[in-house]
């Protein structure tokens, strides 16, 4: 299993590729039950002016028009590079999404085990398997890389 988890963080790191330039690189995947890839996106917070354009949230708003009843993403896995925040949890949640894999954890807002774990709160009546630390140094290279060269410009 950890084979296929490093395969979709793999993927999830080159959709981290599709982030607009001001965007911090995070990128998300959905497969589907047989390991299909069914959608990806990168972060588009900033490119968009949208708040909301996490990958986690992209990915899934277009892995609905392909799979299930219009919303309901069960038995699909989401792949990010960095632990889901609070809004993506909850979306993932919401999704009935059935498996999570995540890279690198995010101490300062990550919801799936580090400040919060939204998604294996025993009080929710949908709580998606959890993986997270998958290729986590390669995933939070990315990230470190994009503030660095933006501190670059900056100073």
């Amino acid at each position: 299993m950890e084979r296929e988890f490093e395969r979709l963080i793999a993927m999830a790191i080159d959709a981290a590729s599709s982030s607009g330039p001001a965007d911090v690189p995070i990128g998300a995947v959905v497969v589907d039950a047989d390991g299909v890839e069914l959608a990806r996106a990168g972060n588009r917070r900033e490119a968009d002016g949208d708040p909301c354009a996490h990958a986690e949230v992209l990915a899934l708003r277009s892995a609905a028009t392909r799979h299930g009843d219009g919303w309901r993403l069960e038995g699909c896995t989401i792949a990010v590079t960095i632990e889901p925040c609070a809004m993506c949890a909850g979306a993932i949640g919401l999704a009935r999404i059935e498996r999570v894999v995540f890279g690198a954890y995010e101490p300062k807002t990550g919801a799936v085990g580090s400040l919060w774990d939204v998604l294996r709160d025993p009080r929710l009546s949908h709580r998606p398997q959890v993986r997270g630390g998958v290729l986590a140094d390669e995933c939070a290279a990315i990230v470190q890389d994009f503030f660095a060269a933006r501190r670059d410009k900056s100073g």
